[in-house]
């Protein structure tokens, strides 16, 4: 019978050489920091002074920037309409009215030169809101031209003075993106925005969020289609989609709340979505028109005072995202 004391030392033995021999315990592999949530948050035609008052205190108070889609009919007074002629149009025609008066311009102009000193982005939404999805790509150009004429010259055509110190250089260099007209676009559209010095579009509709491509040096990017109402029916982001979804395209006042709360549930979801998930950028637009008693701008304000403030989320402009991703691309270049 072994003696009881070597047992034990042979066993002591045992277990220390195993330990000695056995591979040390891993680190775990550190899980990779999700990106930052991307929100981008834009408006059309960007017309009444109380709705850029409203949607730069917005911005202020979530630390979000914007990106404003201008139609340059609205540097324009009734008296200096004739300055502008679209493509296959007479002078002075305009699908959505102009100015009221060469006051409401320089009101306008002054809330352009506020916004962008803010870091809000100017986008050109052309001029007249006409339909160009069988313009040429001249066409095309002659409206971009008209807008950045118009924008340029805006002080003067009206006889507002005096003009701010380095409009002119503003106006030139301000714009580098669009958005089209009922987002109708063509061929020769996409032939004529980098020829016109575009960076971006944001034209396009898309089955979901997504990241925007760039081709010929432009990035495009598109209002994603997301679930929406009882049904969880698709619908464009934007809120004259939601608009038609819920009233056909007529107000209904009576049911604002209903639809308001529709809207936020459908931004707020989507959100969830890329947040919990994989984090592409969500895309919603908007309109300076009030549509269903304002329903739409409720939703977009209860959605931003939520979501925007949160540490892990940026409610950017489109200028600002391909920034960015330009920079990023050369630091890639550069590092390699």
């Amino acid at each position: 019978m072994p003696h009881p004391f070597r047992v034990v030392v042979f066993s002591l033995a045992s277990l220390a050489t195993s330990v000695a021999f056995a591979d040390p315990p891993k680190s775990p592999e550190p899980i990779p920091a999700k990106p930052k949530q991307i929100v981008l948050i834009s408006f059309d035609s960007a017309r009444e002074i109380s709705q850029w008052e409203r949607s730069r205190a917005l911005a202020k108070r979530t630390g979000a920037h914007f990106t404003y889609f201008l139609s340059c009919v609205f540097l324009l007074s009734p008296e200096t309409r004739a300055e502008y002629i679209a493509p296959g149009k007479g002078a002075g025609k305009s699908n959505i009215g102009f100015a009221a008066s060469k006051q409401e311009v320089a009101d306008r102009l002054d809330q352009i030169r506020l916004a962008v000193a803010e870091g809000h982005d100017l986008g050109s939404h052309a001029c007249g809101h006409f339909d160009g999805k069988d313009w040429s790509k001249a066409d095309w150009l002659a409206e971009f031209s008209a807008f950045r004429r118009i924008l340029e010259n805006a002080y003067t055509i009206n006889g507002i003075s005096p003009a701010p110190a380095g409009w002119r250089d503003f106006a030139r260099h301000t714009v580098v993106g669009f958005r089209a007209p009922y987002l109708s676009t063509d061929k020769a559209l996409y032939e004529a925005l980098p020829e016109a010095g575009f960076q971006y579009d944001a034209s396009g509709v898309s089955n979901g969020p997504a990241l925007p491509p760039t081709k010929n040096g432009v990035t495009h990017f598109a209002l994603p289609l997301i679930p929406e109402g009882p049904k969880s029916k698709p619908v464009v982001a934007m809120d004259y989609n939601l608009y038609v979804r819920h009233s056909s395209g007529f107000e209904e006042p009576a049911r604002a709340a209903e639809f308001a709360d529709r809207a936020y549930h459908a931004f707020r979801a989507a959100f969830e979505v890329q947040y919990n998930g994989k984090r592409l950028p969500l895309e919603l637009g908007f309109h300076f028109t009030q549509m269903n008693g304002g329903t739409y701008w409720n939703a977009l304000e209860r959605f931003a005072d939520e979501v925007c403030v949160k540490a892990d989320v940026e409610c950017i402009s489109f200028r600002d995202y391909i920034a960015r991703q330009r920079s990023d691309q050369k630091q890639a270049v550069v590092g390699g």
